[in-house]
């Protein structure tokens, strides 16, 4: 058996808490993005679908390193947004939520745009004409009706936020105890001299984890069907 210790431990409970910070915070944004690319015509708008599918063909290292510049001192979110609110983001387990948000960010958007793009436009035509404005139609019509879409693309995020390695190692670094997560950590591991056991241990832990994932979407899905 593997006897884990704090240091284990705490990697473990870091990515989770990763993982679901990323996506949890990413929704609104993902939820507006993809109603705004399924439902509306304005000028940019393939320079805006662009930019949202970016992060699936950049190497994450590359994503981490613009994520170092522009949220650096001298960068511009670090110079005019975050040192007038005295706030330290680079090398902290916040640093990690951001460059796992913005790695995972297409795949919750993509997903929920399927969503969208599989309601029956009269349903939406139909609420429009009892008077319902774009508000109430995106609460009581398209939010409900793409609820699939978004709890895959949910998914998908926390399991891509679990394995994230390449932008979190550059923009939040590999600190034990403060911002390892477990692929940090098995990389750690894989590179020491007799830490291919705990490597595999880890490797072990964030299989049971994905599993675990994906079962659940698959429950879900099943139990919404039902519902249907």
């Amino acid at each position: 058996m593997f006897e884990f210790t704090s240091a284990e431990y705490t990697a473990i409970l870091l990515s989770l808490k990763v993982a679901t910070a990323a996506t949890l915070s990413s929704l609104p944004f993902g939820f507006l993005a993809a109603y705004l690319m399924t439902y509306h015509r304005f000028p940019g708008k393939i320079i805006l679908d662009v930019l949202i599918n970016l992060p699936l063909t950049l190497p994450p290292v590359v994503i981490g390193y613009i994520l170092l510049i522009s949220l650096g001192q001298n960068g511009f979110i670090g110079r005019y947004v975050l040192q007038p609110l005295d706030m330290e983001i680079l090398f902290t387990w916040k640093a990690a939520v951001i460059a796992t948000s913005v790695v995972g960010f297409p795949l919750l958007v993509r997903s929920i745009r399927i969503g969208m793009e599989a309601i029956t436009p009269s349903l939406i035509q139909t609420s429009r004409t009892l008077g319902a404005g774009w508000f109430d139609s995106m609460v009581s019509v398209i939010l409900p009706l793409s609820l699939r879409g978004i709890i895959a693309g949910s998914v998908l995020m926390f399991a891509r936020g679990l394995g994230e390695f390449g932008a979190t190692v550059i923009v939040a670094g590999n600190i034990p105890g403060i911002t390892q997560t477990i692929p940090l950590a098995i990389y750690d591991y894989a590179n020491s001299p007799g830490g291919e056991r705990m490597a595999i241990a880890l490797c072990i832990v964030s299989v049971i984890i994905s599993i675990g994932v994906l079962f659940f979407h698959e429950y879900l899905s099943k139990n919404m069907t039902r519902a249907d």
